[in-house]
């Protein structure tokens, strides 16, 4: 069919003789041959005069012709007919009722069924007895019989929100009585509709309801849920057609493996005539910047909470915290703190990003507690010259922590410094609090993680592993758990369920210490370094690297994620320096409309 105005006559006709076929007329708009009537727009009704909508038809001295040709048609597949009713469908929501009955007529397809457009009708008109009496028809085509019972529940709420609205007290009260409760149904739901008789006005009344009022906007939303009651076979699921559009797009960003955006999840923010693809060049594969201040190997690094800052560790016993340019992605020195009497192996955030706790190596009996904001020491902790504190964790509340080491300590403590508990011969090799503010996760020299409650001093074994535990990390809705094994890489740890997820491939870890974190949009990604100089990127459902970023001359010991700028990722090395990960600086023109074009979706 052709775009254009011919045959605009003839079509009009045909609106008629297509309008007169249909056994049930809608009272409050124009009925079409596809048993749709056109109201929309807070009820009131959709002209078609568009010119057929630009559909073209065939001169009238071909009609018997066509006709015939009609006929000798194959017959359409189910698939086939399933999409005409999606198109139709959309074209019904769109208003475009002339082009839907042409699409109807000519495929020979039926929309939905009769009994299904009466009822859609008499509920969008507010005919409640009838609509009731065409459950009744529909009853028999339905495959659960208690759908009918909740699909007259939510007719009657609504005659019964109506009736108040419109002051007609005694009537909706009757409606409760004698229609509602004889259901049995939700009484919890219908003690909250009589408490609705004491609303003073409609407004009051529309406020504590949660509802629109009476009229074409609530009573669209009444019908989506009533047709979820439906078989597709009598009416179509709600706006079909874009739910399934919705969900090809939605599976396209999960199968790119460089998707790395968050992005609207309607349909007006992509384009559906090209395939979803993210180019590499977008992702955080390219060095934006090499920080050089650090005068030894760098043992760790770790952006705050908020993303704007970042703190590095080394060896030369100082911690480097850098102030992070949002707009710019650039990194500056805002303020070194030093004192340390040992090199730092790492540091921790407290959950308001205003204090930063920094641990020393196995032979370090000291962790420090700095104020970032005025760059002071609020406190030195030590309980004993034997204790060996390499790791720390906050508690969510922002108010204690807990550490431990290899040498059996495993302490809580406030902002002070002062002792909260102890747990006693526990080896600690790294530590992680999670959000209920309960349950600490301590991985030990059994090659285990384990949880502990300081508050009932129980314990329980959470993961097993057959090779020492060298770190780990954890999701943020505390799920998964992120491990560098000894001499076997990367690990992924379901805590719920207490199984192994997935063993990433690619990396190279003996017995350093190497931490690893989840990343990007959505913690999609997975980031290690390595003791062959290189960090190494997977997306979280695939084995295999996506990435292997080269720059670093020697081991990379640690790698950290911006949780607010998915874009940006930094990584520590015993080259001494720390590298600053983003995407490419740079597009030549070429390269800019190739992105743009294989990007298309995003845009």
């Amino acid at each position: 069919m052709q775009t254009n105005g011919a045959g605009q006559g003839r079509g009009s006709e045909l609106s008629r003789r297509n309008g007169a076929q249909n056994s049930e007329s809608s009272s409050s708009g124009v009925a079409h041959s596809n048993g749709l009537g056109s109201v929309t727009n807070n009820g009131n009704t959709v002209s078609n005069n568009n010119n057929n909508n630009g559909v073209s038809e065939p001169p009238a001295s071909n009609n018997t012709s066509g006709t015939s040709d009609m006929k000798k048609k194959k017959r359409l597949s189910q698939s086939e007919e399933d999409v005409i009713r999606l198109i139709g469908q959309h074209l019904h929501d769109l208003g475009l009722n002339q082009t839907l009955d042409l699409l109807m007529q000519e495929s020979g397809c039926r929309l939905e069924h009769p009994s299904a457009t009466k009822f859609r009708n008499h509920v969008m008109e507010g005919e409640w007895d009838k609509a009731e009496s065409d459950l009744n028809e529909l009853k028999a085509m339905m495959h659960s019989p208690s759908a009918i019972v909740r699909m007259k529940f939510l007719l009657l709420q609504q005659k019964y929100l109506e009736y108040l609205e419109d002051g007609k007290v005694l009537e909706a009260l009757q409606v409760l009585r004698a229609e509602l409760t004889p259901l049995k149904y939700n009484t919890e739901r219908i003690h909250i509709l009589s408490g609705y008789l004491m609303c003073s006005h409609a407004e009051d009344l529309r406020a504590k309801a949660e509802w629109e009022g009476k009229g074409t906007a609530s009573r669209t939303k009444l019908l989506d849920k009533l047709q979820t009651y439906l078989p597709p076979s009598l009416m179509l699921p709600p706006r079909r057609l874009q739910t399934l559009l919705k969900q090809a797009v939605e599976l396209q960003r999960e199968r790119c493996l460089y998707h790395n955006t968050k992005l609207d999840s309607g349909l007006d923010s992509v384009s559906m005539l090209l395939d979803h693809a993210c180019s590499r060049k977008q992702f955080p594969c390219y060095t934006q910047q090499i920080l050089t201040e650090h005068c030894n190997e760098v043992w760790f690094c770790k952006f705050s909470n908020d993303g704007t800052k970042l703190a590095t560790g080394s060896k030369d016993t100082t911690v480097i915290v850098w102030h992070v340019d949002v707009e710019t992605q650039q990194l500056k020195l805002m303020k070194t703190l030093e004192g340390h009497a040992y090199g730092v192996s790492y540091l921790s955030w407290s959950p308001d990003d205003v204090y930063l706790i920094a641990c020393g190596p196995d032979d370090c009996s000291e962790l420090w507690l700095w104020n970032v904001q005025t760059g002071e020491l609020r406190t030195k902790i030590s309980q004993s010259h034997e204790d060996s504190l390499t790791s720390v964790a906050w508690n969510p509340d922002g108010k204690r922590f807990v550490t431990g080491g290899q040498r059996g300590q495993f302490y809580q403590c406030d902002l002070d410094g002062n002792l909260l508990d102890s747990w006693e011969g526990v080896r600690v090799q790294c530590l992680w609090c999670l959000s209920d503010g309960r349950a600490v996760l301590a991985s030990d020299t059994h090659q285990r993680i384990r949880g502990y409650n300081f508050e009932d001093l129980t314990d329980r074994n959470i993961v097993q592993e057959d090779h020492p535990i060298m770190s780990f990390t954890v999701s943020k809705n505390g799920r998964l758990a992120l491990l560098n094994v000894a001499t076997q890489g990367v690990h992924l740890w379901d805590l719920q369920d207490r199984v192994l997820v997935r063993k990433y491939q690619g990396v190279t870890q003996g017995f350093y210490t190497i931490h690893s974190c989840l990343g990007g949009h959505n913690e999609d990604f997975i980031a290690s370094g390595s003791e062959d100089h290189k960090v190494y990127i997977w997306h979280r459902r695939s084995e295999l690297p996506i990435a292997e970023l080269t720059g670093h001359t020697r081991t990379v010991n640690c790698v950290s994620w911006n949780p607010v700028l998915p874009g940006l990722l930094a990584s520590a090395s015993d080259d001494g320096t720390v590298r600053i990960w983003g995407p490419a600086p740079f597009l030549e023109v070429q390269d800019a409309e190739g992105l743009n074009e294989c990007c298309s979706m995003d845009s």
